[in-house]
């Protein structure tokens, strides 16, 4: 399975909801990215064969080392572009939107860049 831009929102949100809660299930997914069941589940198995998220018999999803690496990437991505836009004096939802829509696309390159630029301009805020 090629890493798209849907899979790294599904490893992104995984990553976001075990911080915040002891086990990751399926609906706990639907219900954070607004999708059906079915959905989600054909998905996940997809994402099972490629090695990136283990499923245990208590339906418990959990990110395999793989699947960690592209969520970390992927949150390291959003957080710092909202952070920069909210420093532009953009609203917090928007930043956050737009985000979203960027964090998938920007070269590793620029987003290097971008983040050592805001390091220098926001201080530890974009680490």
């Amino acid at each position: 399975m090629a890493i798209t831009e849907a899979v790294e929102n599904y490893l992104e949100t995984i990553l976001i909801l075990s911080q915040k809660q002891p086990d990751v299930h399926a609906i706990d997914i639907c219900s954070y990215l607004g999708y059906s069941r079915p959905t989600v589940s054909i998905v996940l198995k997809k994402m099972k064969e490629d090695g990136l998220v283990l499923v245990d018999g208590d339906n418990h999803i959990t990110l395999t080392p793989k699947g960690k690496e592209v969520a970390v990437r992927t949150y390291d991505r959003h957080t710092t572009l909202t952070d920069f836009f909210i420093y532009l004096g953009v609203n917090r939802d928007t930043a956050a939107e737009d985000a979203c829509k960027v964090e998938h696309d920007l070269s590793d390159e620029t987003f290097r860049l971008l983040k050592e630029h805001c390091r220098s301009i926001m201080g530890s805020k974009a680490e």
